[in-house]
This record gives C-alpha cells, structure tokens and sequence, in this order.
C-alpha cells in the first residue's frame, strides 16, 4: 500500500452534508449535494463557477439520464429535475409507512438501473432497505439495513459493490447485468482494514474501488481481490463520497460534511464542507446513465 499527497479543496461551499458527487461529461460539470440543506449544485471546474438549486426535500442521491434531467432519490420520492426550468415529476413513491426514513446512497448500475438505498433517519436501527428502480416500479432487494452506502458497480457490471456503514464491510455481491439479480455476497474489506467507515464510492477504469472514510480524513483505492492499493489523505475529517471526472476521468473529487460538529471543531477544521481535488493517475469511467420507461407519463408508483 502507497500513501499519496494530500487532496486540496477546490471549493468551499460549506456543505453541511456534501453528497454522492457526480461527473457529467456532456455538460462538463460536476453535480453534488447537500443533502441537509436540500440544495443540488454543479461546478464547473474551468470557470470555478458554482450554481446551486433549491430542492423540495433531502436529496440523499441522484443520477444522470439520458437528456439534461436528473432522476433524484428524494426522502420520500423519486423525482425527475429539470435545471432548464427547475421542474419537479413524481416517478414513484416509497416507504410511506415508514416516516423516520429516508433515501441516502444510490447509482445507476451499468444497464441504466438506478439502486437507492434507505436509512432510519431517526435512530441508528435497521429499518433501511435497498431498492431497484427499473421499468417504472421500484422493486425491493434486501432488508435490515442501517446506513447504506458504496453502491457501485465492476466495469463489466458483473460485480455490485455496496456496504452498510453501520457494519463497516465493504461486501462485493455476483451481478447480472441483464437481471439486476445479485448473489454470492462476500466481504471485498473487513472493517477493520481501515480507519474510518465506509461512505460513497466510485470504480475507475481498472476496476478499483474508491472509498471516502467517514471519520478518517482519507479515500482509500481498493483492488477488486480486496487490496488497500493507494490512500489519500485530505485536511477534514468527515469524507461522504468520491467520483473521477473531468474531460480525461482523471480528476478526483470527494464530497465532505461539517453536520453535528461543533463551533469549535469547525474553527479547527475550516475545510469541512468543501469539495476536495486531485489529479490521479488511473482514469474513472463515464457515470452510468439512469434509463427511463419508454412510456413514461410521469404517473407515480408506490411501494
């Protein structure tokens, strides 16, 4: 294992929940959010230009799709935004009786599936589930979940990454990238191969996992027979995700929170909230595409 030079913020827009990252090639930027502030924003690296929308609720996770929409894992919903004219469309809805839940991690697999997972947002308990959404419906996957995270799929799209950060293992699961079927779950890294807990992550183009640790102030690079490849250290504590953009898949960008810190950590920790930059050697791949029903009507479904 090799430990890389530091990260450097590359904007500080003091998010108090940066989340799930995400590179758009055809629009060359790069979207995030700030999941307790309900706000989506997207910088544009050339211009260090930062534009920010409003949301109606957490967004805990979101995808890209084939036209300039966004397909948003809402705490409640799944909902079509539209940044042109800040339009809201209702896909479907979930876990209405459940009321201390709500979405956080999810990504388009390979094939334009989009999987979310839920948490207790209440209470560190088990009452979080993963879910598919795929041919209008959201179809349930697995339950008991505490805080799911690291979704995440092989450059085949034959293996699914996921952990529930509240465990600590990073499992790899056999994925059918016809079926959306998952099996043979095993422990691609123990919990205690490193420190901090298992947040978002993002598969460059070898195949390696990148893995931002909550707690830790570190990404880790981990090779799919579960070697701790490279680590980078970054200057705050508290990373929630990663992804690899920019016009050549070579810049890395890793969300950070300031939520439940006090004043005087904050005035230790300055960077917390930024979003942080590196250049690294290995390219990512372009972020999958979430697909839509070919007849889609915007009429919503439940769960």
């Amino acid at each position: 294992m090799t430990a890389s030079n530091g990260l450097a913020p590359c904007i500080q827009t003091h998010d108090v929940l940066g989340e799930v990252p995400t590179w758009c090639g055809r629009r060359r930027l790069l979207f995030w959010s700030d999941v307790r502030q309900c706000r989506l924003l997207a910088l544009d690296p050339e211009t260090g230009a930062v534009k920010s929308w409003m949301m109606p609720d957490w967004i805990g996770s979101f995808a890209l799709t084939d036209d300039d929409r966004l397909l948003l894992a809402s705490r409640k919903s799944l909902l079509l935004f539209d940044p042109s004219n800040q339009r809201f469309e209702t896909l479907a809805v979930f876990e209405s009786d459940k009321p201390d839940n709500r979405a956080n991690d999810g990504r388009a697999d390979r094939n334009g599936r989009f999987w979310f997972g839920t948490l207790n947002n209440a209470d560190r308990i088990p009452t979080g589930h993963l879910y598919r959404y795929a041919d209008g419906g959201v179809a349930h996957q697995q339950s008991d979940i505490i805080v799911p995270n690291a979704l995440s799929w092989s450059p085949d799209g034959r293996t699914m990454y996921f952990a529930d950060s509240w465990v600590g293992d990073i499992w790899a699961y056999d994925y059918d990238p016809d079926t959306g079927d998952t099996g043979n779950r095993r422990v691609l890294l123990a919990k205690d191969a490193l420190p901090g807990i298992p947040d978002g992550a993002t598969v460059d183009a070898e195949g390696c996992l990148w893995n931002a640790r909550y707690g830790a102030g570190l990404v880790a690079r981990i090779t799919p027979d579960g070697r701790v490849d490279t680590t980078f250290e970054i200057a705050t504590k508290n990373l929630t995700a990663c992804t690899l953009g920019g016009s050549d898949l070579r810049d890395l960008y890793v969300t950070s929170a300031r939520q439940r810190m006090s004043a005087e950590e904050l005035k230790a920790d300055p960077n917390a909230g930024a979003v942080f930059h590196a250049r690294v050697a290995t390219p990512g791949l372009p972020e999958p595409l979430a697909q839509l029903p070919p007849d889609y009507r915007g009429v919503p479904s439940a769960v």
